[in-house]
């Protein structure tokens, strides 16, 4: 039996500079984006904390 997990990559845009790039949700070090360098998402020891617009979850 495989056990399905609830974690999945999203798609990020950054509120700046309108850049796009995919990233897991549970990140375990502080996202930037590499246009701009403005902090997308952070680690919370669960989710992340995300401060970028959510354009997709991909599966």
């Amino acid at each position: 039996m495989i056990k399905e997990t609830n974690n999945k990559f999203v798609k990020l845009r950054c509120a700046k500079c309108k850049n796009e790039q995919v990233t897991y949700n549970r990140v375990s070090t502080v996202v930037k984006c590499l246009v701009c360098n403005e902090v997308m998402a952070q680690p919370t020891g669960g989710k992340s904390a995300i401060n970028a617009r959510i354009l997709e979850v991909l599966e």
